[in-house]
Order: C-alpha cells, then sequence, then structure tokens
C-alpha cells in the first residue's frame, strides 16, 4: 500500500498536473459598469477528438473519513477536467504523471483550503472526489461527447493529512 500525506495545495507544487483555480492568486479586471472583477482564463478547457464538447456539471459528493483509502487512480485522455467548490468545501487532491502506467515514487498528495479548485490536465491520473469534513458541492468543467474517455489504474493509497 502507498502511503501519502497530503500536504497544501500550490500552483507551483500542481503545476504537472493541471492548474490550480483561485481568484486570489490571479490578475483581475473590472467589468459590467465596474460593478464586476473578472478573473480570467483561469484554467486551459481541453476537448481533444471528433465530435467533442465542453461539460459544465454539478457534482454533489458525500464526505469521506481519513485516512483515505483507494484502490484505484482514473484519467480522462480525450479532456481536461476540473473541479471548483462552490461552498468552500475542503477536498483531497491525489495525482500521478501522464503515462500508461503509474509510478508509485510519482503520486503526489495535496489538500486545498476550500477556496480552491483543480484542472486537471487530459491524460492526468487522479483519485475520485474526496471532501472533507462535510457534503460538497462542485462546479465540474470537463469534455463530452464519443470516445472512451475514464480509464481507471488498480493502485492501493492511503492518505493522511498534513499539519
Amino acid at each position: 500500500m502507498l502511503n501519502l500525506t497530503a500536504v497544501p495545495l500550490t500552483p507551483e507544487a500542481f503545476t504537472p498536473f493541471g492548474d490550480v483555480i483561485d481568484a486570489r492568486s490571479s490578475a483581475a479586471f473590472p467589468i459590467n459598469a465596474g460593478r464586476t472583477q473578472r478573473h480570467h482564463d483561469l484554467a486551459r478547457v481541453e476537448t481533444l477528438g471528433e465530435c467533442a464538447h465542453t461539460l459544465i456539471n454539478i457534482f454533489v459528493s458525500q464526505p469521506i473519513s481519513l485516512p483515505l483509502e483507494l484502490t484505484f487512480l482514473e484519467r480522462h485522455p480525450l479532456g481536461s477536467q476540473a473541479f471548483m467548490p462552490l461552498h468552500q468545501e475542503r477536498f483531497i487532491v491525489v495525482v500521478a504523471p501522464l503515462g500508461e502506467a503509474i509510478n508509485p515514487d510519482d503520486v503526489r498528495a495535496f489538500v486545498t483550503d476550500g477556496r480552491q479548485g483543480v484542472n486537471y490536465r487530459a491524460g492526468t491520473w487522479h483519485a475520485i472526489q474526496s471532501v472533507l469534513e462535510r457534503e460538497g458541492e462542485f462546479l465540474v468543467v470537463d469534455r463530452g461527447g464519443e470516445g472512451n474517455n475514464c480509464e481507471e489504474y488498480p493502485l492501493k493509497i492511503a492518505v493522511t493529512l498534513g499539519e
């Protein structure tokens, strides 16, 4: 079993896997007669393949218990997948780099602060949604269309939280 400790999510540490979505660290400009600050282009949406289109979804996830025990990671080879909490829900992010196989030495675990979201690049291995403390609602942007866009890789992982 691979044992991981989730560390705080930062854009720098997450760069190999995708984008951190966080208005607090992005540039903004005023729109709507100055009443709205637009935090523009926070993540790259990827929809690859024929007849692909972008989906906007809301996922409602039940909280996990710790340690988080996983039996697989999944990936979406034909598109990115973004998760943004709607009510400041903290969640655990487990990721591994692109590739046909997963090297356990390359698996990483992060914990968000509740105001951060993530955008997994197309093909990035990641854990299923793992919200902490309470039920969570997430705005999810991903790919719809033809083709198999979900693959699983068996791997036993236990995740705890760091200090």
